[in-house]
């Protein structure tokens, strides 16, 4: 009896440790960290599926640096981890290579025997999976997990599904509102610039009239003038305000890829179309052509938005070649009647930029 309250305390602990998360990041990181202590296990791992036949997130624990540099590229959808994804049940194995089912595993990758995995599921969605492997206990050597530690690991799953979900919906309504935000402040920036472009506009006709007058009054075009440049200092301080406001977000920790999926997933939300985020593999840039690209797509795809339908689904595609150019869509780009020039010439810098590396 005492030993099964241990074991309920020491999931209630781990549960009070994840949900003390916010960031989806912390709450993967927390969860497969808390799941080896769980059940005894020298590894373990918490696999995120993607779209397609690979992980948006894998996070490992018992694992170095190093170890998983040697690895290699996250693994694919294959083998045990396909299994446990597609059926949605925990498996149980006392030598995951002798499981007809298992595929094999890269040449640096640790050496396994005991195994188990269970899903991490919010109601019939599989969210992801966590597995255990290689049990340290001396009395383990042999017969690997226990049921018991299969029932712990499942009953801790459970509650890191509602975990994850709430982390997730957090971290999407913070995002949403900072696209909102953004959209708000781009549009204030168009209303107070314009209203000062027209005044400019007006004072410098003004001053070339009275200019052009026998004879010119000297002071009224003085003043004039003075006026125009009042106007464009406050246009100027305006402007840099809001772009100080609109920012990129932090690359370098979620990269540019994983960044612009983020951005282009809420943009399509905030304006009711869907939108679908596909990149090849980049190669490494510097800081400042990673926020200038970044700023092109994000341009080209509001405007895009601006003018899609709302029934139209849109598709954003970043791509490389060794000139360092951002590619995008013929259906994006020929939308892109307003603002066309300043993205060209975003690119252009950017490629100019790169070049001198």
């Amino acid at each position: 009896m005492s030993e099964g309250l241990d074991e309920l305390y020491q999931v209630s602990q781990a549960v009070l440790s994840v949900t003390r998360q916010m960031s989806v990041r912390d709450v993967l990181q927390v969860i497969v960290r808390s799941a080896r202590s769980l059940v005894g296990a020298r590894y373990a791992a918490l696999g995120v599926p993607d779209q397609g036949d690979s992980f948006a997130e894998f996070v490992v624990d018992g694992v170095s640096d190093a170890e998983w540099a040697a690895i290699g590229p996250l693994p694919r959808r294959h083998g045990m981890l396909a299994v446990l994804l597609n059926q949605g049940k925990p498996e149980r194995l006392a030598d995951i290579r002798k499981d007809p089912r298992f595929e094999g595993w890269p040449a640096a990758h640790p050496k396994m025997s005991h195994f188990l995995g269970v899903p991490v599921r919010d109601g019939d969605q599989v969210l992801g999976i966590i597995f255990a492997a290689n049990k340290v206990s001396a009395a383990a050597e042999k017969r690997g997990f226990t049921e018991r530690d299969e029932e712990i690991l499942s009953l801790f799953a459970a509650h890191a599904a509602i975990a994850l979900t709430n982390a997730r919906l957090y971290e999407r309504s913070r995002e949403l509102s900072v696209v909102q935000e953004r959209t708000r402040l781009a549009r204030d920036l168009h209303d107070a610039v314009t209203q000062k472009l027209f005044s400019i506009r007006a004072h410098a006709r003004a001053a070339a009239v009275l200019a052009a007058r026998e004879p010119p009054d000297a002071n009224r075009v003085r003043a004039e003038i003075e006026v125009v440049g009042e106007l464009g200092a406050e246009a100027h301080a305006e402007l840099r305000a809001v772009i100080d406001g609109l920012a990129p977000p932090d690359l370098e920790a979620a990269g540019l890829a994983e960044s612009l999926r983020r951005y282009a997933v809420l943009a399509g939300r905030a304006h009711g179309v869907p939108v679908t985020f596909t990149a090849a593999c980049l190669p490494p840039l510097r800081q400042n052509a990673e926020a200038a690209l970044y700023r092109v797509a994000q341009e080209a795809l509001h405007n895009a938005l601006r003018h899609a339908g709302a029934a139209n689904t849109r598709r954003l595609t970043s791509s490389s070649s060794s000139s360092g150019r951002c590619s995008l869509p013929a259906s994006c780009t020929a939308m892109l009647n307003c603002g066309v020039t300043a993205l060209t010439q975003r690119t252009i810098t950017t490629r100019n930029h790169e070049a001198t590396i």
